[in-house]
């Protein structure tokens, strides 16, 4: 998905001939930490909450505080996901999209980017969900994959994060069934590390098994 089609047309944007006090009560109404600022339709920055309240008053304009705007943005042909990379690099909760000419198109909030990178990563579909730690040069798709498949299941989504202060690999698998035990336990017989794991557990494991049986043995 491109971020031409999330964009957001509630908020509003700024002028430099705007106050200090109009941005932030436009902040205010719309719950946000920054604004954009254009002219002439182009883009010129955003304008942080914290900046305007440091400003000198309420009338001054905006044009006085453009050493204080934040050049962030993405274009229009991008993917969402490198708003998402801008968003999390500038603490903003708009997003500006502009043309290959830098005129500005609208925001995407962080809000509409949750919700997409939700639908994204497969969150509104049934599955169980299996994390794996590993060294990076142990990472074999294929083999994983496989694993998963032998127990009549497949992957919906896979993704990959580095820990930085181990230098590990974790693999988080969205699996397109809930009863994970026969996949968790394969995983295990491959002597993978499993971190966490969640799903309908359908097993009962040997003690408890052994334990049952003994019961119905001597309630016989």
């Amino acid at each position: 998905m491109l971020t031409s089609e999330l964009i957001n047309h509630n908020i509003p944007q700024l002028q430099l001939n705007d106050s200090v006090g109009k941005a932030l009560q436009l902040i205010n109404d719309f719950k946000l930490n920054h604004l954009p600022v254009v002219s002439e339709d182009h883009f010129l920055g955003l304008i942080a909450e914290d900046d305007l309240l440091d400003a000198p008053g309420d009338q001054i304009l905006l044009e006085a505080l453009v050493d204080s705007f934040k050049i962030a943005f993405v274009k229009d042909t991008e993917h969402f996901l490198n708003a998402v990379n801008v968003s999390n690099a500038h603490d903003t909760m708009v997003v500006p999209v502009v043309t290959a000419t830098n005129e500005f198109v609208g925001v995407i909030t962080v809000n509409d980017l949750l919700k997409t990178l939700g639908n994204f990563a497969g969150a509104t579909e049934i599955g169980g969900i299996i994390v794996l730690e590993l060294a990076q040069n142990q990472f074999t798709l294929s083999e994983i994959s496989r694993i998963v498949e032998s127990n009549d299941a497949r992957i919906l989504h896979l993704n990959t994060t580095i820990q930085p202060e181990t230098g590990m690999l974790l693999v988080t698998l969205h699996i397109n069934k809930r009863e994970i035990a026969s996949i968790v336990g394969t995983f295990e017989r491959y002597e993978y590390h499993i971190v966490f794991y969640h799903g309908d557990e359908k097993f009962e494991n040997e003690t408890e098994f052994n334990f049952k049986n003994l019961m119905n043995y001597l309630g016989m």
